[in-house]
Protein backbone atom coordinates (compact mmCIF):
# COMPACT_ATOMS: atom_id res chain seq x y z
CA UNK A 1 0.00 0.00 0.00
CA UNK A 2 1.55 3.26 -0.72
CA UNK A 3 -0.17 6.43 0.86
CA UNK A 4 -0.08 9.76 -1.63
CA UNK A 5 0.23 12.48 -0.07
CA UNK A 6 -2.32 14.80 -1.79
CA UNK A 7 -0.58 17.92 -1.36
CA UNK A 8 3.08 16.61 -2.74
CA UNK A 9 1.10 14.37 -5.60
CA UNK A 10 3.69 11.96 -4.55
CA UNK A 11 3.97 8.56 -3.17
CA UNK A 12 4.89 9.08 0.75
CA UNK A 13 6.93 5.98 2.02
CA UNK A 14 8.32 5.76 5.79
CA UNK A 15 11.46 5.56 7.12
CA UNK A 16 13.60 4.96 9.94
CA UNK A 17 16.60 7.27 10.77
CA UNK A 18 18.64 5.74 14.29
CA UNK A 19 21.21 7.10 15.53
CA UNK A 20 23.81 4.98 17.77
CA UNK A 21 26.53 4.84 20.39
CA UNK A 22 27.76 1.03 20.38
CA UNK A 23 28.06 0.30 24.32
CA UNK A 24 29.26 -3.75 24.06
CA UNK A 25 31.12 -4.04 20.44
CA UNK A 26 31.05 -8.22 21.40
CA UNK A 27 27.18 -7.98 21.76
CA UNK A 28 26.17 -5.85 19.13
CA UNK A 29 26.44 -8.42 16.66
CA UNK A 30 23.45 -9.97 17.95
CA UNK A 31 21.66 -7.33 17.30
CA UNK A 32 22.47 -7.08 13.83
CA UNK A 33 21.71 -10.84 13.37
CA UNK A 34 18.20 -10.70 15.63
CA UNK A 35 17.13 -7.43 13.35
CA UNK A 36 17.17 -9.10 9.96
CA UNK A 37 14.20 -11.30 10.73
CA UNK A 38 11.97 -8.35 11.63
CA UNK A 39 13.48 -6.12 8.33
CA UNK A 40 13.38 -9.19 5.88
CA UNK A 41 9.71 -9.34 6.58
CA UNK A 42 8.90 -5.85 6.12
CA UNK A 43 10.95 -5.74 3.18
CA UNK A 44 13.05 -2.98 4.65
CA UNK A 45 15.71 -1.45 2.35
CA UNK A 46 19.09 0.31 4.19
CA UNK A 47 19.19 3.70 2.45
CA UNK A 48 23.10 4.15 4.91
CA UNK A 49 23.96 1.50 7.34
CA UNK A 50 27.33 2.87 9.16
CA UNK A 51 29.81 4.37 6.79
CA UNK A 52 31.50 7.81 7.12
CA UNK A 53 29.92 11.36 8.30
CA UNK A 54 30.41 15.06 9.31
CA UNK A 55 28.74 16.37 12.49
CA UNK A 56 28.97 19.67 11.56
CA UNK A 57 26.69 20.87 14.45
CA UNK A 58 25.42 19.56 17.27
CA UNK A 59 27.04 16.35 18.89
CA UNK A 60 26.32 13.53 16.80
CA UNK A 61 26.54 9.24 17.82
CA UNK A 62 28.72 7.41 16.29
CA UNK A 63 26.70 4.99 13.88
CA UNK A 64 24.14 6.40 11.61
CA UNK A 65 21.04 4.39 9.65
CA UNK A 66 18.63 5.37 7.45
CA UNK A 67 16.19 2.23 6.53
CA UNK A 68 13.46 2.81 4.09
CA UNK A 69 9.59 1.22 4.01
CA UNK A 70 7.11 0.86 1.53
CA UNK A 71 5.11 3.57 3.61
CA UNK A 72 4.83 5.12 7.17
CA UNK A 73 2.56 2.56 8.28
CA UNK A 74 4.67 -0.46 7.89
CA UNK A 75 7.75 1.12 9.56
CA UNK A 76 5.80 1.42 11.92
CA UNK A 77 4.26 -1.62 11.93
CA UNK A 78 7.81 -3.07 11.75
CA UNK A 79 9.19 -1.40 14.79
CA UNK A 80 6.28 -2.74 17.02
CA UNK A 81 6.15 -6.47 15.57
CA UNK A 82 7.47 -9.21 17.93
CA UNK A 83 10.18 -9.63 15.65
CA UNK A 84 11.91 -6.23 15.91
CA UNK A 85 10.87 -5.98 19.60
CA UNK A 86 12.73 -9.12 20.54
CA UNK A 87 15.73 -7.39 18.33
CA UNK A 88 15.44 -4.15 20.27
CA UNK A 89 16.00 -5.39 23.81
CA UNK A 90 19.69 -6.39 22.34
CA UNK A 91 20.21 -2.99 20.71
CA UNK A 92 18.95 -1.20 24.17
CA UNK A 93 21.35 -3.90 25.60
CA UNK A 94 24.48 -3.20 23.76
CA UNK A 95 23.56 0.51 22.61
CA UNK A 96 22.59 3.76 23.22
CA UNK A 97 20.54 5.11 20.25
CA UNK A 98 17.36 7.50 19.33
CA UNK A 99 15.02 5.91 16.57
CA UNK A 100 13.19 8.25 14.68
CA UNK A 101 10.17 7.14 11.79
CA UNK A 102 9.22 9.90 9.86
CA UNK A 103 6.98 10.07 6.40
CA UNK A 104 8.82 11.27 3.49
CA UNK A 105 9.05 10.80 -0.21
CA UNK A 106 11.51 8.35 -1.99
Amino acid sequence: MFVVNHTLGVFMKGYWIVHITITDEVGYPEYIKADAEAFAKYDAKFLVRGGQYSAVEGPARERHVVIEFESYEKALECYHSPEYQRAAKLRQAYADSEVLILEGTG
